[in-house]
């Protein structure tokens, strides 16, 4: 086969695999795979009342068992609508959809960041009301959905207010804010889908176009137009905040009909983090190793020989320096001349 046609055949892969692994970040992000932090995820609700409903819940529970047993104890029909509630609870678990948890989830994670906006805190009552009574089995999986992508995205976690007071509210993780660390000069929520960001530009080459990138935050549920509770107008933090704070550059691709844009690291993101870094974090979402991305992982390492060799570059260019114009101590002007 030609060369050409060989490096044509390349490059198609390439960017085929690129495809294939940002889907896989966005859909790891959004599904939150990672565990959570310990102490960070409410315990479930107590089982004291899990099983109680209101007395109309009640009466019209089970008619047909009230109508046909005239004669049966409270005791008896008690231990009847107990048994059907625990058998509907378990076909409930095992036949709900994970897309209709992860939806569940969405609202639960929009509920707590309105509380975290408004500095109120989170309280659990009111969070089985979000997720509703039919859904009260999956309370522990669809809160696990929600503060996971709450962490990974906006770099916060939950905790409790008062021990077993089922109070609760979001802070940010530690090191975050830190000097140095990327994204110190945004507003900690927003710092959070920096590394994202970040990783879909790598995972295309190092330069993703502006539909790569809505593609991407739509699965995270960030619509271009529409007014996020933490980002304001996704578009102008991406296209206008974070290219000023120079995290992202954001350009016209030459020759493109219809005019079309794309994205590439800023200076700050290449001072600030490295292309092993953020694979390191991209294959933490996927609960996997960096290796598991060869392309990537094989650009990540020569970055960090490169790297190693510029900083051992500049040292010696300054020890030269040094040198060469040593530093001479200002004269005394009370001395005698």
């Amino acid at each position: 086969m030609p060369r050409g046609q060989k490096s044509k055949r390349r490059a198609r892969e390439k960017r085929r695999q690129a495809r294939m692994e940002t889907k896989d970040l966005g859909d790891a992000q959004a599904a939150a795979s990672p565990a959570p932090t310990s102490g960070s995820v409410p315990p479930g609700p107590p089982t004291a009342d899990a099983g109680q409903k209101p007395q109309g819940a009640e009466a019209t529970s089970s008619p047909v068992a009230g109508a046909s047993r005239p004669r049966s104890k409270a005791r008896g029909r008690r231990q009847v609508k107990e048994h059907k509630n625990s058998s509907q609870a378990s076909t409930s678990a095992k036949t709900t959809p994970p897309d209709l948890l992860a939806k569940k989830a969405g609202v639960l994670m929009h509920f707590m960041l309105e509380k975290f906006k408004m500095k109120e805190p989170i309280r659990k009552i009111d969070m089985l009301k979000i997720v509703r009574k039919m859904f009260k089995a999956q309370f522990p999986e669809i809160l696990k959905k929600a503060t996971d992508r709450i962490e990974l995205v906006f770099g916060l976690e939950l905790k409790e207010v008062k021990p077993n007071g089922y109070s609760y509210t979001l802070v940010s993780k530690e090191g975050l804010a830190k000097d140095g660390v990327l994204g110190s000069t945004l507003e900690v929520p927003k710092n959070g889908l920096l590394m994202p960001l970040l990783g879909v530009i790598f995972l295309n080459g190092n330069c993703a176009s502006e539909a790569e990138i809505w593609e991407f935050l739509n699965v995270l549920g960030i619509y271009d137009g529409k007014t996020h509770i933490i980002f304001g107008e996704p578009r102008k933090f991406i296209t206008e905040e974070l290219v000023q704070e120079k995290y992202l550059v954001y350009r016209q691709i030459p020759d493109s009909d219809p005019l079309s844009y794309e994205f590439v690291w800023g200076p700050r993101a290449h001072a600030e983090t490295s292309k092993m870094e953020v694979l390191e974090f991209v294959a933490k979402i996927n609960s996997t190793d960096p290796s598991a991305f060869p392309f990537h992982y094989e650009e990540a390492l020569r970055d960090e020989e490169e790297r190693a060799k510029a900083r051992s570059a500049g040292k010696a260019h300054a020890a030269a320096k040094a040198t060469a114009h040593p530093k001479v101590p200002p004269s005394d002007p009370s001395s005698p001349q």
